[in-house]
Parts: structure tokens; C-alpha cells; sequence
């Protein structure tokens, strides 16, 4: 799930409190934050990202500090936190303690939006389907950020069964959103759909069909130009179900297309990465 979390999660956080969250910035900042979120988003070099994000995570926390109760800060610190989390951090342990706080305030977040939200971390399956129906536009960015932030933490915490129960309510919540949902961002929110359906072979409960649909939709909506979507196919369906052919055809599309593409340059960088690592161990798996 790499790739998933760095095209519009990665800079939310960066670009929600520069944009007016609490009514603490100009509109010159909004602007800025603006142009910052696409220079971020079309850079060639990770690193840099990597290396650039951990001083907004304690500017966010020091905001949080001074308005605890703010839900757009609460959302953006736990996209920020889900995204460095998920995506740039290597060592396990740091994954864990920082995509748990990305959950945390994902949790607070919800809770000072949606009050029936509050519910959610402990909520069985037909209390939380109960609670997401009475969902609306009011709340479908919080929203969308706890389930980010969810699958987040899940993916760190992938040993724990308990985690992973959240599963279904996730995929529940996102299926949930999709009308609220920009045009622009319905791409990022199939691809996460296509990564639960295979996450688990038919025989666990996973439905790699209805995967496939959803990353063909992703693939649709980007116009092609979202590599980490081919690569995120090729690992999760491809893979499931042994299909070699489709396997490589995916992965030596994205080796072969071009990284740059507008909102997508940082994305296809590290698309093209997996690619060339799944593609050398496709040998041995297969």
C-alpha cells in the first residue's frame, strides 16, 4: 500500500494547515500551500520528501496543542502522520508508534465532526454500518481521513487480528464516501478499494474480482498516468492469483512509461521502484 498514501495523503497534512485550518492564515499562505503541495507532489526524489516532512509533524503538533478540539488540525496530523508512517518510515517499530497516532487523531478528529463517530474505534460491525449510512458531505473529509489513517495503522500493524478485523468496516466507510468524493480524488479512493478486495485469497473473504474492477477504474481515472495503481494490481490481484502474464505486462508497462506526469511525478518514482523489484522476484514467485 506504499504508493497510495503519498499521492493525496502525503500533502494534506502539509497543506491543510497552511490553508486555513482555524482561520490562522492569509490567503497568500493558502496560495503558497498550494504551489507547495504541487512542487512536493511533482518532485523526482523521495528523499527530499523524506527528509522534509518530520518538522511539519511537530508544527502540527504544536497547532494541535492549541486547539485540541479542531477538527480540520486533527485531520491534518493524522494525514501527515498516516502518510510518513506508511510510506517513508522502514523501521517496523517507528511505523507502528507513528501510524498509531495517526489513528488517534483521525479518532479525535471524527469525534469533534460526527459525534456518532466517537463510537467508531470500538463499534461492531453492524453499529458502525448503522452509524457510516448517516454520513454526508458535512462529514466525508474526516471521514475519508479515518479510514486512511485506519488502513495506515493496519498495514503496520499487520500481525495483530485484531487490526485487521477493522477491515470490512473500512471498505464499509470508504464505499461510503465515494459520492462525496472530488472527481480528482475517486482514483486514490478505488485504488484503496482494489488493495482491500485482494488483500485476502477468495477462500478468506477476499474478493479479487471485485479488486480487479476498482483498479481498472483507478487506472481509467488517471488516464493511465497513476503508475503506483498498475504496481499496487500487479502485486495484490496478479500475485493473488498467480497470473504471471498479466503480472509483468503490468510492471513493465510502468518501467516503460514516462515518471513525470502532473500530481504524479513522486508517486510514479516510487511505482517504478516496486516494479523493478517485483518484476526481479517475479522469477521465484512464480
Amino acid at each position: 500500500m506504499r504508493q497510495r498514501f503519498v499521492s493525496r495523503v502525503c500533502l494534506a497534512g502539509l497543506t491543510l494547515w497552511l490553508a486555513g485550518c482555524g482561520g490562522f492564515v492569509s490567503s497568500a499562505a493558502g496560495r503558497f500551500a498550494d504551489n507547495l503541495g504541487d512542487a512536493v507532489l511533482n518532485h523526482p526524489d523521495p528523499e527530499v520528501v523524506r527528509n522534509g516532512v518530520p518538522s511539519y509533524l511537530l508544527l502540527l503538533d504544536s497547532l494541535v496543542e492549541g486547539s485540541p478540539d479542531d477538527p480540520a488540525l486533527l485531520a491534518a496530523a493524522a494525514d501527515m502522520y498516516a502518510a510518513y508512517g506508511a510510506v517513508f518510515v522502514l523501521d517496523p517499530q517507528r511505523a507502528d508508534i507513528l501510524t498509531a497516532r495517526a489513528l488517534s487523531y483521525a479518532e479525535r478528529a471524527v469525534c469533534a465532526r460526527f459525534e456518532q463517530g466517537c463510537d467508531w474505534p470500538t463499534a461492531t460491525f453492524d453499529d458502525f454500518e448503522a452509524s457510516v449510512t448517516r454520513l454526508d458531505d458535512d462529514h466525508a473529509s474526516v471521514a475519508s481521513t479515518y479510514a486512511v489513517a485506519s488502513l495506515a495503522y493496519i498495514r503496520a500493524h499487520s500481525d495483530d487480528w485484531a487490526a485487521l478485523a477493522r477491515l470490512p468496516h473500512i471498505e464499509l466507510l470508504l464505499k461510503q464516501v465515494l459520492p462525496y468524493t472530488a472527481d480528482d480524488d475517486l482514483g486514490t479512493l478505488y485504488g484503496y478499494l482494489g488493495i482491500l478486495n485482494t488483500l485476502r485469497p477468495p477462500a478468506l473473504g477476499g474478493e479479487p474480482e471485485v479488486g480487479r474492477e476498482y483498479f481498472e477504474k483507478a487506472i481509467a481515472l488517471s488516464e493511465g498516468k497513476d503508475l503506483s495503481v498498475k504496481v499496487e494490481f500487479a502485486r495484490g490481484y496478479a500475485r493473488l492469483l498467480y497470473e504471471q502474464e498479466l503480472h509483468d505486462r503490468l510492471l513493465n508497462d510502468v518501467l516503460a512509461a514516462p515518471t513525470e506526469a502532473r500530481g504524479y511525478t513522486l508517486t510514479n518514482t516510487l511505482a517504478k521502484q516496486d516494479a523493478a523489484a517485483l518484476l526481479a522476484s517475479g522469477a521465484d514467485y512464480f
